[in-house]
């Protein structure tokens, strides 16, 4: 096979890259209703972008990749999709509107059949994960193509950090006139749950080193996995905390956008193998102070750290639960601190929508399989990367691939059948071989 034979086709072109805000919350509070409401939003998109002449890429969920020859037709676009998705939405509550948001980028991607990889994806998906609901967010690059030719007005929100790029990526909001639906205030408060709420935001890797930024990131994951065990609690899902990842946040807003009472912030310091977690719980509706705690230890004492913290929470937030409920609580811990040093580099790997990301994250995982057979979290990742690989047409074998999402699936709900990831993973890989019976039984 020569050389050309392995050549990556490339081209420059407009990377559309939209979500849903609050997608995981929306669908705690109410699975089906959010998921006809998406696919009606969606049939309203795709007519839309096939108006102006752009071409969907993959999907996955409440997610969409699309790309334009023009950037000029990919921002109007994507003001027309804002526009009249807020006027659908002039008679639904706040609490079942669904809101999009939309990063616009023009850069080089890799094609691979119908799907675009590489760092204009990136790029793409990270100002989307900035864009305001039912906002658009622009590159500096995109920017420089439309801002002479669209009616719109922009605010220059500065350089913003995108993973796995060097430089700073200058970022632009759209300010077109959309429309508010009917009654609906330009921050909308969502209603508190009846129980006691909690979303747990990105904590702050204070080491001077990026690549410590795995460790804040898993120990966030650890701590609401084990919040999430509580049935008398209400936590806001990981995918929808972390788009608050690298923000200066309002915690009051952010009880508003997540309809939750209180918020946790913190920060993790790494030095040698001395490791240092300060927590603060915070009434997000008044902005004060519960309690500020700091819990020092070495590396090897991380699953007690993340521990006390977690017992600290639900201790203020809910003193009925008992310890040994807190102990049952507990993730199950694996047997090898390597592997769990894997599983929490993997773990933002594999939620990413870059094929060279995932794929390392699927590296991650299966190391950590090796290292600690007994340990589920691994499998479900390693599951969960089969799936994308599925989902974003990125393998020869769907067949197969959907085989082992559902095998490892399964065999880590085997080994864990409490853990709301695990169950999570097992219900997405039922999904994705046609068994959507078996899918809902699980959540």
């Amino acid at each position: 096979m020569g050389p050309q034979e392995h050549k990556v086709a490339r081209r420059l072109t407009a990377i559309f890259a939209a979500d849903v805000a609050g997608y995981s919350r929306l669908m705690e509070q109410d699975e089906v209703g959010t998921l006809e409401a998406l696919t009606a939003h969606r049939e309203v998109m795709d007519q839309l972008i096939a108006e102006h002449g752009g071409r969907i890429a993959n999907t996955a969920g409440d997610s969409i990749l699309v790309e334009f020859s023009s950037a000029v037709d990919a921002v109007q676009c994507a003001v027309a999709v804002q526009e009249t998705l807020a006027q659908a939405a002039h008679d639904t509550p706040d609490e079942r509107c669904l809101q999009f948001r939309i990063g616009v980028h023009v850069g080089d991607v890799m094609v691979r059949g119908s799907d675009l990889l590489g760092d204009g994806v990136n790029i793409a998906a990270r100002l989307q994960s900035i864009a305001e609901p039912g906002g658009v967010c622009l590159s500096d690059a995109a920017y420089g193509y439309v801002r002479r030719v669209v009616p719109f007005t922009f605010s220059d929100l500065g350089p913003q950090k995108v993973k796995n790029i060097e430089e700073p990526v200058r970022a632009f909001a759209l300010k077109a006139t959309l429309p508010t639906p009917a009654g609906k205030g330009k921050a909308k408060s969502l209603p508190l749950p009846d129980k006691p709420s909690i979303a747990v935001l990105p904590f702050r890797n204070m080491s001077g080193d990026p690549e410590q930024d795995y460790l804040a990131d898993g120990i966030v994951e650890e701590i609401i996995a084990a919040l999430s065990r509580f049935r008398s609690l209400f936590v806001i899902a990981h995918s929808s905390t972390f788009t608050y990842k690298g923000k200066a946040v309002d915690v009051r807003q952010v009880s508003q956008e997540l309809g939750v009472r209180y918020v946790l912030e913190g920060s993790v310091r790494r030095a040698g193998n001395r490791l240092r977690i300060i927590a603060q719980l915070i009434d997000a509706t008044t902005g004060s102070h519960i309690w500020t705690e700091r819990y020092d230890g070495n590396v090897t004492d991380l699953f007690d750290l993340q521990d006390r913290v977690t017992e600290a929470i639900v201790g203020a937030l809910e003193p009925t639960i008992t310890l040994s409920e807190i102990e049952w609580a507990k993730r199950k811990r694996p047997d090898s601190l390597d592997a769990y040093d894997c599983v929490m580099r993997a773990l933002p790997a594999v939620w990413s929508h870059d094929a060279e990301v995932t794929a390392e994250g699927l590296r991650l995982a299966e190391q950590a399989m090796v290292l600690d057979p007994t340990y589920a979290l691994p499998k479900a990742l390693a599951a969960w990367c089969y799936a994308q690989r599925v989902t974003y047409m990125r393998t020869p074998d769907p067949a197969a691939d959907r085989a082992k999402a559902l095998r490892l699936a399964r065999e880590a709900a085997s080994l864990d059948s409490s853990d709301t990831l695990v169950l999570t993973v097992l219900s997405a890989a039922y999904n994705l071989v046609g068994q959507f019976d078996l899918g809902l039984t699980v959540v």
